[in-house]
C-alpha cells in the first residue's frame, strides 16, 4: 500500500468513526422523544454483550485438564466481587483481568 492509499484509508475510517459516534445525537436530538425500542436496547444490550463476552472467554476453558479452569474461576469471583461491593465497572474488569494474569503466569 503505497502513502497516499495509507492516508486515504486512515482519513475514511477517522470520517466513519466521528460519523457513527455523533450519528445518534443528531438523530435523538433534546427535541424529540427517544423511540421505546431504542431505549429497551440501551438497557438489554450492557448485560448482553457482557453475557457474550463471559462465554466467548470460558468455550475453550478444558475442567478436566491443567489447572481445571481454577484461574478463570478466582478471576470472575473476584470481579463479581469487587463489581458487588465497589460498582466500578472499569475497577472491577482491571481487577479480575489483573488476577488473572498474575494467576497464570506465576501460580497456575
Amino acid at each position: 500500500m503505497s502513502f497516499t492509499q495509507q492516508i486515504i484509508t486512515i482519513l475514511l475510517c477517522s470520517a466513519a468513526t466521528i460519523l457513527i459516534r455523533y450519528l445518534p445525537f443528531v438523530i435523538f436530538s433534546d427535541k424529540r422523544q427517544t423511540p421505546p425500542f431504542i431505549t429497551y436496547l440501551g438497557n438489554a444490550l450492557p448485560g448482553a454483550i457482557f453475557a457474550m463476552l463471559i462465554i466467548y472467554c470460558l468455550k475453550d476453558v478444558n475442567i478436566l485438564a491443567g489447572s481445571h479452569g481454577l484461574p478463570e474461576l478466582i478471576a470472575i469471583c473476584l470481579t463479581v466481587a469487587i463489581h458487588l461491593l465497589k460498582r466500578k465497572t472499569l475497577l472491577s474488569i482491571a481487577t479480575g483481568t489483573l488476577v488473572y494474569m498474575l494467576l497464570i503466569h506465576f501460580l497456575f
